[in-house]
């Protein structure tokens, strides 16, 4: 069997890492798989680049500019919004043609139009679609915020200025997804059960499969080191306690900062011995800038891609916090969860499917800074840490694992597959 799995980026973003990781698990247990990409960023040769750098460029640049002129010229909410207004035709490639099953990721920001997804699924090969968020069953939006209104058509958007109208932006491309996809069967895979629930909901997805796989993980990369070695390499503390917080920008607000930050002061205030004995990490782009605003000191790693120093950082930590409002299934939390560092979150998305409560790690009343606090201390000073860490490997080895994963994904390829085969 021959997979190509299409993804705007190879290795930027959540969605790519999930991607690359998926792409790995497959060929390790007898699929033949292959990543094509926009960015192309190592020499990996499973992995082909779309080329044709300027066109690509053009078709980033301006789907951009129609979201910003949608936006009246305004930058806020320019990056939650895609359009697919404008993409590549993948089907005259000889990565296309060989395949027999095209598995579509993330493929925004210019990678795929709608026009491009149609040309792919009337080839007549079988689609799978890994929803990394919820744009493929909504209009322009990733994350819905509470919004149901991609049910029945969207509409009204509060991400457009004056909240949008009944026949607005999210309205239009409502119903190219819908022209586009029906009488058109694709096999939807969602990699949390909470995204799952939110794309069934969605009319968009009526009459198509919508089943939920977890993204997977190398658990003989990730997985408990040496702390003290981790701490040296990155010339962390080693006389005290590490907290640590991962974003690849870590002042997205979609991630809770403000509330981390919160959280911290709660807890200096009630422990003021904290800050003799307690410091943060910072792994993400801007973390300088949130020096100064922590009551702890404050270690800025800055943006790190080299995949053994990502896991120094995990190994070198006493606890992962990641306060996000929405999310689906995190990387940062399965790959602290692999180096056996407990996990403290919020009760949002995906996250309760992966930290069990009181049993690996802390899950926190949503948007609430005092219990976000009340987890931070409990891990760091009243639970039994080591039984914490070994919980937490053994959901990830149960739950994660490239072989458990890509087997998974292999019954909805074949499902898919003999579908096809039954309507020729």
């Amino acid at each position: 069997m021959r997979v190509l799995i299409v993804n705007t980026s190879e290795k930027t973003g959540g969605a790519a890492v999930a991607a690359n990781r998926l792409k790995d698990a497959l060929n390790n247990n007898g699929v033949k798989a292959k990543m094509l990409v926009r960015d192309k960023l190592t020499d990996d040769i499973t992995v082909v680049s779309l080329g044709h750098e300027w066109q690509n460029q053009w078709h980033l640049l301006w789907e951009r500019f129609c979201v910003f002129w949608h936006l009246r010229l305004s930058r806020n909410h320019l990056f939650e919004i895609d359009l697919a207004n404008s993409g590549t035709d993948i089907t005259r490639l000889r990565e296309f043609r060989e395949a027999d099953v095209i598995h579509l990721s993330w493929i925004n920001q210019g990678m795929l139009s709608l026009g491009s997804i149609r040309k792919i699924l009337r080839s007549g090969k079988p689609v799978v679609w890994t929803m990394h968020d919820l744009w493929p069953a909504s209009g322009i939006c990733h994350y819905a915020h509470g919004c149901y209104r991609y049910e029945n058509g969207c509409g009204n958007c509060p991400l457009l200025p004056g909240g949008g109208s009944g026949n607005d932006l999210s309205a239009k491309v409502w119903r190219r997804k819908r022209n586009v996809l029906e009488h058109n069967s694709v096999w939807f895979v969602t990699c949390s059960q909470w995204l799952c629930r939110q794309a069934k909901r969605s009319g968009l997805l009526r009459g198509q499969s919508v089943v939920s796989i977890p993204n997977p993980i190398d658990t003989h990369f990730f997985q408990p080191q040496d702390k003290k070695v981790a701490r040296q390499r990155l010339q962390l503390p080693a006389d005290r306690r590490v907290i640590l917080f991962v974003s690849q920008r870590v002042t997205d607000r979609r991630k809770g900062m403000d509330y981390f930050v919160e959280a911290v002061a709660r807890l200096t205030e009630d422990h003021p011995e904290m800050r003799e004995n307690t410091g943060i990490a910072i792994l993400g782009g801007h973390a300088e800038e949130l020096e100064g605003k922590l009551a702890l000191p404050v270690y800025p790693l800055g943006y790190v891609s080299d995949q053994h120093q990502i896991r120094d950082v995990y190994n070198a930590a006493d606890v992962f916090v990641l306060p996000s409002l929405e999310d689906n299934l995190p990387n940062t939390i399965m790959e602290a969860m692999a180096c056996g560092v407990p996990c403290v979150s919020f009760k949002v998305g995906g996250i309760p499917e992966m930290i069990d409560h009181r049993k690996n790690g802390y899950v926190a009343a949503e948007r609430d800074a005092a219990d976000l606090a009340e987890g931070m201390r409990w891990v760091l000073d009243e639970a039994d840490r080591e039984m914490l860490s070994e919980a937490a490997v053994g959901k990830v080895l149960h739950s994660y694992s490239q072989r458990s994963v890509a087997l998974q994904y292999i019954n909805v390829y074949n499902e898919a597959m003999a579908f096809k085969n039954y309507q020729i």
